[in-house]
């Protein structure tokens, strides 16, 4: 899954974006709400953290335009305001959750995993692939009943392929959602961890489900046998 962080303390923004991208998270981070609002268009983000008191546009108005604009990613405020019109306030212009400042780690992260699960309930709350079943909100794979362990990074590479079942996806939109967009390392890391997902979700099934389509990227198909 793919955060953004629109925060204009430095410290806490970086901080904060190695926390979630050790839990496996791609972050991307901006630290005025003019490149935050940017960001958000561009790029498709399953949840934003936004502080409020921003340099160039404060949160209030990044969330306004983005909730104008059809635009329904969960929004959680950060503020080192307290109060409950300053609360009301946020929450009036479409924000889903608030937490005033200085916050305790843990509860963000509860935070997050509240929302993600509240989308993915108004949402397809498990993905499935015939016997291949994503639950997103749990972050649980099983194949034809039977769980499957993956590292986040892992997860992350299937859910996005599950998410597009049937369609191509190429690898550089894999490294685009589940790697932030700073990423500047060798872009064959997605084949180290399609390799790492065929061991796990399709070897020990006699499965064949991740397919490589030679110059544009990878399918996931519903159902393959190995010799098919």
């Amino acid at each position: 899954m793919r955060l953004l962080i629109v925060e204009d303390e430095r410290r806490l923004a970086v901080a904060l974006s190695r926390g979630l991208a050790a839990e496996g998270f791609a972050v991307d981070v901006a630290h005025d709400g003019l490149e935050g609002l940017h960001l958000a268009r561009e790029h498709d983000y399953d949840l934003i953290l936004l502080d409020i008191m921003l340099p160039g546009m404060n949160g209030y108005r990044v969330c306004a335009a983005l909730r104008a604009e059809d635009d329904d990613t969960p929004i959680l405020m950060l503020t080192a305001k307290d109060g409950e019109y300053d609360e009301a306030e946020g929450l009036d212009t479409g924000a889903d959750d608030y937490l005033t400042k200085p916050f305790s780690y843990v509860v963000l992260q509860a935070r997050i995993r509240a929302l993600l699960r509240r989308r993915a309930r108004t949402g397809s709350p498990v993905l499935r692939v015939g016997g291949l079943s994503v639950d997103p909100g749990a972050r649980r794979v099983s194949r034809d009943g039977t769980e499957v362990a993956l590292t986040t990074k892992e997860f992350a590479v299937l859910e996005h392929l599950a998410r597009h079942a049937g369609e191509v996806v190429s690898k550089a939109d894999i490294l685009s959602h589940v790697w932030d967009f700073a990423y500047d390392g060798d872009p064959n890391i997605v084949e180290v961890y399609i390799s790492a997902l065929r061991r796990k979700i399709d070897a020990p099934f006699d499965r064949r489900s991740i397919r490589t389509v030679r110059g544009a990227g990878y399918r996931l198909e519903a159902e393959g046998v190995r010799n098919g």
